[in-house]
């Protein structure tokens, strides 16, 4: 996988999440529809600090449709940290950083190995 797909409204709506909890980290669930990340889930069960985000993954809902993973980090490092690859090496699929300050050109996107890959929005 080269590249990773985003419909332009669930960006914004991911943007407009990380200031919203701005200082603190958010994190969610992407659901993919016919190869474009369409909507997200909040973690469940959350706790969003200024350094990291819990939740419990067993209370998630089986769902096919669950691709991949996004948080913010309050500061402008999009690079995943030692914490983020241990959970993406566990979750699989596609995991998005979105840095401070917020901004279409703060996401980054990884495969579970840490890999970078290309964000490509949608209309």
């Amino acid at each position: 996988m080269n590249v990773v797909r985003i419909r332009r409204e669930l960006l914004e709506y991911l943007l407009e999440l990380a200031r919203d909890f701005y200082p603190n980290e958010f994190a969610g669930f992407l659901r993919e529809k016919n190869g474009v990340f369409e909507e997200v889930l909040l973690a469940p069960n959350p706790h969003f600090g200024t350094t990291s985000a819990f939740f419990d993954l067993w209370m998630l809902p089986y769902d096919e449709n669950i691709k991949g993973t996004v948080h913010s980090h309050p500061s402008p490092s999009p690079w995943p940290s030692r914490a983020d690859l241990h959970f993406f090496s566990k979750f699989g699929g596609v995991h998005l950083i979105i840095a401070y300050p917020f901004t279409e050109d703060d996401v980054r996107a990884y495969l579970s190995n840490g890999n970078p890959v290309r964000v490509e929005v949608v209309d």
